[in-house]
């Protein structure tokens, strides 16, 4: 297993303690005795606790990036994944959708982030825009205009694509929120992952 640098570690502290007591609940030097290391030291790595929280940022878009590269997607630029999906195939579509969908489930790092943004966006005006930038905004902007463009291309049936956006992503979050709470249901969320994309398809790909 490869060895975590002292700034990694530091952020995976940071994120469990954001995680557990929200951002505004930890300090500086909180997540130094979490590392294990003097907060002098930390100044090193970090200028700011702002400064190790926006790395988190750049960590989780770096992390979803690589995800999404290794299924040959772009994942956030629908224009350039349009190509991708107007050749896919219904068995395609349900792998890619389980392997995004484990990986928002697994990725430990992914999960505590999505952990923290749940807590504190009821106390914290960011982490309140972040979230729905998050897992609201950015998936349903992406998916609208992905399935526009296919619809354009007539590979996709005609209908509000924002609406079908949201058939499509909705039933997806709200099985992940499921997970989050209730680990032990992860099988039956996958098979209604599963059976969520085949009828998506049916209705919205061959129109039946």
């Amino acid at each position: 297993m490869e060895k975590r640098t002292t700034k990694q570690r530091i952020l995976d502290e940071a994120l469990d303690l954001f995680a557990t007591h929200g951002y505004d609940g930890v300090t500086v030097a909180q997540i130094a005795h979490a590392v294990k290391i003097k907060t002098p030291s930390l100044y090193k790595h970090y200028k700011s606790k702002q400064d190790i929280f926006d790395a988190i940022l750049e960590e989780i878009a770096d992390r979803y990036k690589k995800r999404a590269e290794s299924i040959k997607m772009d994942g956030l630029d629908a224009g350039k994944d349009t190509e991708l999906f107007l050749n896919i195939s219904k068995e395609q579509l349900e792998a890619m959708g389980t392997q995004l969908f484990l990986f928002f489930l697994h990725d430990e790092f992914t999960r505590k982030y999505r952990r923290m943004l749940t807590i504190e966006q009821f106390r914290n005006p960011t982490a309140s825009r972040l979230y729905v930038a998050q897992y609201i905004d950015s998936p349903i902007h992406y998916q609208s205009t992905l399935f526009e463009a296919m619809m354009e291309r007539n590979n996709m049936r005609r209908a509000d694509a924002r609406t079908a956006a949201m058939h499509f992503y909705s039933p997806m979050f709200l099985l992940l929120c499921l997970c989050d709470s209730s680990p032990e249901r992860e099988e039956e969320a996958l098979d209604f992952v599963r059976r969520h994309i085949s009828q998506f398809t049916e209705i919205y790909i061959t129109g039946e």
